[in-house]
């Protein structure tokens, strides 16, 4: 229980929280539940005992009650956008003009088009979609009606854009909001969401004689009874943890209750001196690193000479609600260099961070370097972001009124739900994630065949209420680790300190962690940094094994003396490489070190650190 909850509510509050965090499948909560979690509270504050559940209690329920139906999204803050939006504009009379006129010059125009469209099919185009909408291509929308139908929408699409932006006065954070949630809402009504106004479901349809309606019912069925139950979706069982995916084989050498400490097997006569620590996000399981043999980069850095150490976070509970990211900092990162110190001593550690598992090794890295702690050889940052300002969309759920609500959320069960946290992130990308496989799934019949990368997407875990909050806060909505307030061990810390070489890597296509934001490091550090900008998004970037096709990525090194160069000047001057970054990195890496020498023992248990069994441990296989 936090310490808001501990400041005396009684058995009744209790017993109506418990209620909120029972319901039957963890994500909705019935009619019954509700009214019988208030009647409890009502009577006990009309009770008016000493033990009676103070204001904080009673808002923080009603919060949770509330995020259940809203996705955790704080109706306060979205009216707030609005209101501050529909201000603006109601006293903008001249953007009001221009609304009014663009409005009627493009129903005109739209109107001569149409015309011509009956007249000669081949018209062009009234209006583009945007480079990234796929969802009008098929030539069969250029016929008639549907090129009117879809066009009219993207000129609605394109008049929203412009009425929700562009206002003088309205904060940047609420243009925003309004502006995402009105594509948002746009997206669910678009015509290819929809039987009658899709041509390519209605071709498919006659084609098979409803056979692809019938079948995406089944989906439809198949995908609901996973949902309500918490299987995994259809098709992931084909990827076992530890038989099919998570195979290379090492052993466990350090548990703690936040983490498993796993020491990968050497495959070469002759390591590398110098190990390698992987910190992993812990929003993510570990294996993305080490998928499939053919694609695992954990794989990739044995096979060529190096001793490879990863932790596997466990997956919290509601047990664990109080752990914090300063947990983390030394139950994790702290305790697994000391392992790594253990087993190959007197050898500096190349340590490696992904997401926010970069964010925490760069804040340890800080913190060593403060306290002349010099075990660690280099840096590696995947996708991991050290200044949020440039956050990307998650920025549009950072500020008090959201993190206040979203708080309450979390708190009521003790952590940051799978679906709560999968649900916002596939919200960033409504078309790819949601519409399209909605489209594909339920109206086409079709089934997404699931690679490895696909089934570990679904494998997803739950983040503690302590850290959760002190994550968002202390590193979104404040920048602390920006702007030097950042304290570890009550002391603050400075990037800047940071004096060992640091290789970075970016994704052109990161919805999560923006190259931009990545690309910071260049400024908030003085040492040699080597930034590469690979092609991919937030995971399928970074499991970019060689051979893959399509693959391409620029590099460039910084030197701590060199001047900076923003980011659009580096991406025209940086070499660009067809192929994986992975090659590259491996040589960075190689470069950094000091030479062969015969593997270390698998675990040190002269010092405490045997080992304890088999990878992938157990931590990972806890749902």
């Amino acid at each position: 229980m936090t310490a808001i909850a501990s400041k005396g509510p009684s058995a009744a509050a209790i017993g109506a929280e418990s209620k909120l965090g029972n319901a039957d499948d963890g994500t909705a909560v019935s009619p019954s539940h509700i009214a019988d979690a208030l009647y409890r509270l009502a009577a006990d504050l009309s009770e008016a005992r000493p033990h009676a559940p103070d204001a904080s209690t009673v808002d923080r329920i009603i919060h949770a009650l509330i995020g259940r139906a809203t996705q955790s999204v704080s109706p306060a803050a979205l009216a707030l956008a609005w209101l501050d939006w529909l201000i603006h504009l109601a006293s903008s009379p001249g953007k009001l003009a221009e609304l009014n006129q663009k409005a009627m010059g493009k129903a005109a125009r739209f109107g001569v088009f149409a015309t011509r469209s009956l007249i000669d099919p081949a018209t062009p185009h009234f209006i583009e979609p945007l480079p990234q909408d796929y969802r009008f291509r098929n030539e069969a929308w250029q016929q008639l009606p549907f090129r009117l139908i879809y066009q009219s929408f993207l000129l609605t699409q394109q008049w929203w854009h412009k009425a929700t932006t562009g206002i003088r006065g309205v904060s940047p954070l609420s243009e925003r909001v309004v502006d995402f949630t009105t594509r948002q809402l746009l997206d669910v009504v678009a015509p290819s969401n929809f039987l009658p106004t899709n041509p390519e479901v209605l071709n498919a349809s006659l084609e098979q004689a409803g056979a692809n309606l019938v079948r995406g019912w089944i989906n439809l069925i198949e995908d609901w009874g996973c949902a309500v139950s918490g299987r995994k979706p259809v098709g992931a069982d084909a990827f076992p943890v530890g038989k099919k995916v998570a195979v290379t084989p090492g052993k466990i050498v350090h548990r703690n209750r936040l983490m498993e400490l796993i020491q990968y097997s050497p495959s070469t006569p002759l390591v590398q001196a110098e190990p390698v620590l992987i910190v992993p996000a812990w929003i993510m399981k570990y294996y993305i690193l080490d998928l499939s043999p053919h694609n695992s980069l954990v794989k990739y850095l044995v096979d060529h000479g190096h001793t490879v150490f990863m932790i596997s976070w466990k997956n919290p509970d509601a047990d664990d609600r109080d752990l914090g990211m300063e947990d983390y900092l030394r139950l994790g990162i702290m305790e697994a260099l000391q392992a790594v110190s253990a087993t190959v001593p007197q050898q500096k550690v190349h340590a490696v961070g992904y997401c926010i598992g970069g964010t925490l090794l760069a804040i340890a890295a800080a913190a060593m370097a403060r306290d002349r702690d010099e075990r660690l050889g280099t840096v590696t940052l995947f996708a991991a972001q050290t200044d949020f300002t440039e956050a990307g969309e998650l920025m549009l759920f950072i500020n008090d009124s959201q993190l206040t609500f979203l708080e309450d959320v979390v708190w009521e069960q003790g952590y940051l739900d799978t679906k709560q946290m999968a649900g916002a992130f596939r919200l960033l990308r409504s078309n790819d994630l949601i519409w399209s496989r909605m489209l594909k799934h339920y109206l086409m019949g079709e089934r997404d065949t699931l690679i490895d990368l696909m089934a570990w997407n679904a494998d997803a875990t739950r983040l503690p209420h302590r850290m959760h909050a002190e994550y968002l806060r202390r590193l979104f909505l404040n920048n602390d680790l920006m702007e030097g307030r950042y304290r570890v061990g009550d002391r603050p810390i400075a990037l800047t300190d940071i004096r060992v070489p640091i290789f970075a890597v970016g994704m052109t296509l990161d919805h999560v962690a923006p190259w931009r934001s990545t690309y910071k490091i260049h400024r908030l550090t003085d040492t040699d940094v080597t930034y590469a900008l690979t092609s991919g998004g937030h995971n399928a970037g970074i499991v970019s094994e060689v051979g893959h096709p399509g693959r391409s990525y620029r590099v460039a090194t910084k030197r701590a003396t060199d001047k900076y160069e923003d980011p659009d000047t580096w991406l025209t001057s940086a070499s660009m490489h067809e192929g994986s970054w992975w090659p590259a990195w491996e040589q960075w890496l190689a470069g950094h070190s000091s030479g062969r020498v015969s593997p270390p023992s698998i675990g040190a248990a002269d010092h405490g650190y045997p080992p304890q069994g088999s990878a992938p441990g157990i931590y990972v296989l806890k749902e």
